[in-house]
């Protein structure tokens, strides 16, 4: 990895999903703009609050895909993410930060 891009693998299917009081939401249903967790698995040497293993939330329509060895990651830069979740942060309870 080159600079600050991340190699991200996506967290689960765009599939159904269920709503907070249990309705099942299939996935032709339109909605609007939904921003996607995934896993990061490289990171470049400039990215500086990012290490491997991080779940990071992004928006997915700014997003390139590759794919190698046959599975598919995105490739990011890390001033497009929106939030970081990381164990290693000891700021809060919920581990998010901006």
């Amino acid at each position: 990895m080159l600079h600050d891009r991340l190699l991200v693998s996506l967290e689960g299917e765009p599939g159904e999903r269920r709503s907070g009081g249990g309705i099942l939401i299939p996935a032709t249903a339109s909605v609007g703009k939904r921003l996607a967790w995934g896993a990061v698995v490289a990171t470049g040497p400039n990215a500086r609050q990012v290490e491997s293993g991080d779940r990071v939330l992004f928006d997915p329509d700014d997003r390139a895909e590759v794919e190698i060895q046959g599975k598919e990651y995105l490739l990011l830069r890390e001033r497009d993410l929106h939030a970081i979740a990381a164990e290693r942060v000891e700021d809060g309870p919920s581990g998010l930060y901006l």
